[in-house]
């Protein structure tokens, strides 16, 4: 049955109660975290100018950056089933702010990679922000809770690539023109290190309280890690996130420069057009865990799993037809398109996750999350290959339809089905009364 201190119900205007406090503070976390990650990018064309970097080293760096998020987020997964997000979290937002804040200090290729290789472990976040929400909403409403968490905080993605070339501009300002990206990466480092202070203040680990003592029973417990590891459906649900996530991922580390090489847009004006992406996270993640868990509830799992697959196929359509735009307008309308379903399929991977197993939501996130990011190696070494940038975006495509017809693979047991189906239902009863047992003192007011 679903634990009884668990939301059923979503109120965005709620800071008080627990469950609530977590969302808050989760997206709030996350849009920092991604806010850091990828506040260099919109930064690389004047850092490319300085350093003198090739088109292959800044692919390098690239994939430095997201690579390094598997292991990190593998790793996570386990230490949140262990040790819960609070204190998990908090001890991740200080220590990233570290590199964010010393990649000023690279004077060579070198140096500038190994800082962009530890920026990437902030993306670990992710999985912090999934296996929170998670243990906070009941099943009618996890993979909304899950979704809106997480878009708005990608939503930094957006605000990064365009915030970013003011910040410079701001540098410049003051006189501080040579190496002025060095000193406008300190503001998303010191971001960071408030956002771990404010979740230590603000959340709890579960709606019963703190770890150790409110672990929920079999959560963290020995071989949790394996027996997600074990399960094929794990793995699909990896492949699904790397053809969504890492398409993320990817276009808002080269959309900027995409733009800016093939139709000569200056830096400022690249960075705003790719902010798009990562902008439409404000809603499109959102809205793609909202339609997967009203489609949970009138078709069950199964028909979580056959909205994703869809999703995924248009994704992969829109990717091939702007891979295909000559011009600067058709680029910007597919641009739009293809986001859209790139995360509304984030919001719909994770409206399944919390599913899979429950004893190991952790871990399941940690390895699907780190799936989304192999995907961004595999694109971002196609960057620093041979392929002009348009074939790699067609590559991408056909990979998100290919993972669209793998995720028709993934089942749930008849006893799967049965159990979730009394849990919403139980959910939506809360829900109800809790709905008529406010009625009353509305209706005085």
């Amino acid at each position: 049955m679903t634990a009884p201190a668990q939301a059923v119900r979503i109120r965005l205007s709620d800071f008080t109660s627990v469950p609530m406090r977590a969302f808050h503070a989760t997206w709030i976390a996350f849009f920092l975290c991604f806010f850091a990650w990828f506040a260099i990018a919109p930064l690389m064309p004047y850092v490319r100018d300085e350093l003198h970097l090739t088109k292959s080293q800044i692919a390098l760096a690239n994939v430095a950056a997201v690579g390094v998020t598997i292991l990190a987020r593998l790793l996570i997964g386990r230490l949140v089933d262990q040790f819960g997000p609070r204190r998990t979290y908090a001890g991740l937002l200080f220590l990233s702010s570290i590199p964010v804040m010393s990649i000023g200090l690279a004077q060579t290729y070198g140096q500038f990679l190994i800082f962009r290789l530890l920026i990437g472990v902030v993306g670990a976040s992710f999985v912090l922000t999934q296996a929170h929400t998670s243990s906070m909403f009941a099943p009618n409403v996890v993979g909304t809770a899950n979704a809106a968490a997480a878009g708005w905080g990608n939503f930094g993605g957006g605000v990064t690539q365009m915030t970013m070339p003011l910040v410079i501009a701001g540098v410049m300002a003051l006189g501080i023109h040579e190496g002025a990206w060095r000193y406008a990466m300190v503001l998303p480092g010191v971001l960071l290190i408030g956002a771990g202070f404010f979740y230590l203040r603000t959340t709890q680990d579960t709606p019963a309280g703190n770890y150790p003592e409110a672990r929920p029973v079999g959560v963290g417990a020995k071989g949790s890690f394996l027996a997600a590891a074990k399960d094929p459906r794990v793995f699909l649900l990896a492949l699904a996130y790397g053809a969504c996530f890492g398409v993320e991922l990817t276009v808002n580390n080269n959309a900027a420069l995409y733009f800016h090489d093939r139709f000569g847009l200056e830096p400022g004006q690249a960075a705003f057009i790719a902010g798009i992406h990562g902008a439409m996270n404000l809603f499109a993640r959102a809205l793609g865990g909202i339609a997967a868990d009203r489609t949970g509830i009138a078709y069950g799992l199964r028909g979580r799993v056959v909205f994703l697959s869809t999703l995924l196929a248009i994704e992969g359509i829109a990717l091939v037809a702007f891979a295909g735009s000559g011009g600067l307008a058709g680029a910007i309308t597919w641009l739009v398109v293809f986001s859209l379903f790139v995360e509304m399929g984030c919001g719909a991977t994770y409206a399944v996750v919390p599913m899979i197993n429950r004893n190991a939501v952790g871990s399941v996130s940690g390895i699907v999350g780190a799936g989304g990011n192999v995907g961004a190696v595999c694109f971002g070494l196609l960057f620093g290959g041979s392929l002009a940038a348009h074939e790699v975006f067609l590559a991408m495509g056909g990979t998100a339809l290919v993972a669209g017809l793998f995720c028709l693979l993934i089942r749930f047991s008849d006893a799967q089905e049965t159990a979730t189906r009394a849990e919403i239902a139980a959910s939506l009863g809360a829900r109800d009364a809790s709905d008529a047992a406010l009625a009353p003192s509305a209706a005085a007011e």
